[in-house]
């Protein structure tokens, strides 16, 4: 019922920008929380920003001052900004969302497919 589509993933050279697009459809009453987490090979899955209804933002201090998240409410999409990518940055980015499809239901956790980004050197 609840679908997170991602897309703006792919190849960029180190120091450039990417910008990636999470856009949740199907059936939302509300969505609470939304963020990018990503997952490098060998490597647990990890956060990399977040941000709540009300505008809240969190970083992973890795990217704080590079990379910047954002939401329009009106379209339940959430962005990420990538700016001075570098090949660490390299990894499968998936968005998350806590959503809740009517109002006498609990928020339930969704997940993207996720989308490949990859930094060269």
């Amino acid at each position: 019922q609840v679908q997170l589509v991602e897309s703006g993933g792919g190849l960029v050279q180190a120091g450039g920008s990417l910008r990636l697009s999470c856009a949740a459809s199907g059936t939302i009453f509300s969505i609470y929380a939304m963020g990018w987490y990503r997952q490098a090979p060998g490597k647990q899955r990890e956060l990399v920003a977040a941000i709540t209804s009300g505008g809240t933002t969190n970083y992973s201090d890795s990217v704080k001052g590079r990379f910047t998240i954002s939401r329009d409410n009106a379209k339940n999409t959430v962005y990420l900004r990538m700016n001075s990518l570098k090949p660490e940055d390299t990894a499968v980015y998936y968005c998350n969302a806590d959503i809740r499809s009517s109002s006498y239901l609990d928020y339930y956790e969704y997940w993207g497919q996720g989308t490949q980004v990859t930094v060269s050197s």
